[in-house]
């Protein structure tokens, strides 16, 4: 290993695939590239070490929504960003519901592509525990050192920003959290995406750990605000 951060783009569209990749190899990028969802999943089995994946909505055969949902499937932690030319918000909430991280829109800047690989990664660095390994609320218990959660002794796979959620929550029970403050401790100072997509997440995450999404007993909606965790 050479020590550089491995990328891998799927882009079906060789000439915008070339133009990515030579920009996140000037920006010290080791990438791997897939013309198709088959081809990625291939990459993915084959190149161990890639740690986020910039996947084309409009792929030819596996799109980019379904090749998400199949790396997600296999318990991938990889982070995603999903490259999209609509502009049509339920384009963004779909690749966000089914496991992305994040999304960028065409055309876009080299700079705000890389700004946004480089704060994932970042992201995905995660804070290792300081003094304790574990966090428990309910039937809730978060390892902090394996970045997991379990349900009453029951594994729930997360993506690392639910993950990140998860903490922030546990780390302020029963607080009032505005969407601006999640958004800043979650995706960082220097995020230049929506507000919107702190409300995804946390309609993705409400799904996996809720006995009942639509009537949340542990997330609860702070009208006009934010959230809360109900401890």
């Amino acid at each position: 290993m050479n020590g550089k951060k491995k990328i891998l783009v799927v882009e079906d569209e060789a000439s915008i695939r070339s133009f990515i990749v030579i920009n996140l190899s000037r920006a010290g990028y080791e990438v791997c590239e897939a013309d198709s969802g088959e081809a990625a999943l291939e990459v993915l089995d084959g190149e161990p070490g890639i740690g986020v994946a910039l996947l084309d909505v409009m792929l030819p055969g596996i799109d980019g929504f379904e090749l998400c949902r199949r790396i997600r499937a296999r318990g991938s932690k990889i982070g995603i960003i999903m490259l999209t030319a609509r502009t049509q918000e339920v384009d963004r909430v779909t690749g966000l519901m089914t496991g992305a991280d994040d999304y960028v829109t065409k055309p876009f800047s080299p700079t705000e592509l890389i700004a946004r690989i480089d704060a994932l990664y970042r992201r995905l660095g995660g804070v290792v525990a300081e003094d304790t390994s574990k966090m428990v609320s309910g039937p809730f218990e978060l390892n902090t050192r394996n970045r997991t959660l379990d349900k009453n002794g029951v594994r729930i796979r997360l993506t690392q920003v639910e993950y990140t959620i998860m903490r922030y929550f546990l780390e302020n029970p029963d607080k009032a959290i505005s969407r601006e403050d999640m958004l800043t401790a979650v995706w960082g100072n220097d995020y230049i995406g929506e507000l919107k997509i702190v409300d995804v997440n946390i309609r993705r995450l409400r799904i996996k750990i809720e006995d009942n999404a639509a009537d949340p007993t542990y997330i609860q909606t702070v009208w006009g605000y934010g959230y809360k965790w109900n401890s």
